[in-house]
């Protein structure tokens, strides 16, 4: 099973960069998408239509209560045994971060947890990060073979970011955060890309000011993190940079589910 991973900071701006062309060309078994910025009746019927067309027969989207925010949705050519829309708390699914598809050796995930562009909203993402973990725990019988695939809006080492010293105190690199996100790995998912890639200088987000992306100073803050007991079935693990439809590029690993 190939899946990628994209925050595509707008569904329908990626669309008309070119989301469905490249989507076609990377033809992944499932696809999970974070900050769509749109309801499903929002997204051109030409655009449902190619993806149709590409086998994605299996389209799940959760969208935000406020329109043009946040959002995530999952594509699949593979039908799911289950579908779980949200976490049950509601200050997270008001804002449509979770989608987990149930299918039938693997679970996935796509995940849009907050950021921190200010005080309040870094308080709100501690409270959220907390409570997820805690979510996670608790499904961890229903779904022991997941996969969370998304942004998770912290990069976990000095590695994963161009500036690790001019970025300490911000949100994002900031040592709760990375502290966080490493007992997260620990308590049972394996980081795919670095399982695979030890080599720095791979960033997934690149800001739009002062040409940081031709000048790849990004951070690493997608991930698809499998759960440990998948880890023997992973085959690669992979960032697409050359996608260019955001400021973010795909992501994404490929597991042997024979």
């Amino acid at each position: 099973m190939n899946i990628i991973s994209y925050n595509v900071n707008g569904i329908r701006a990626a669309i008309n960069k070119g989301f469905l062309e490249w989507l076609e060309s990377a033809n992944p078994d499932v696809i999970c998408l974070q900050e769509i910025k749109a309801m499903e009746e929002q997204v051109p019927q030409e655009a449902m239509e190619k993806l149709d067309q590409l086998g994605y027969q299996h389209l799940y989207w959760y969208s935000a209560q406020k329109k043009g925010y946040s959002g995530v949705a999952i594509f699949s050519k593979i039908a799911p045994k289950k579908v779980v829309f949200g976490t049950g708390m509601d200050y997270m699914d008001f804002e449509g971060r979770n989608l987990r598809l149930d299918f039938e050796n693997i679970s996935v995930m796509s995940l849009y947890l907050p950021s921190g562009t200010n005080a309040a909203r870094l308080e709100h993402k501690f409270r959220y990060m907390d409570d997820f973990q805690t979510y996670i725990n608790s499904i961890k019988t229903e779904a022991p073979n997941l996969v969370i695939c998304g942004d998770y809006n912290i990069c976990h080492e000095a590695i994963d970011i161009h500036d690790p010293v001019r970025n300490k105190k911000v949100s994002g690199f900031l040592p709760e955060e990375r502290a966080w996100l490493d007992a997260f790995m620990k308590s049972g998912f394996t980081d795919s890309f670095r399982h695979f890639n030890k080599e720095p200088h791979n960033y997934s987000w690149w800001s739009y000011r002062a040409n940081a992306r031709n000048n790849n100073k990004g951070w690493r803050i997608d991930y698809c993190l499998v759960a440990d007991n998948l880890r023997d079935q992973m085959q690669r693990a992979y960032i697409l940079p050359e996608a260019k439809h955001s400021d973010h590029c795909p992501i994404g690993v490929t597991l042997d589910q024979a």
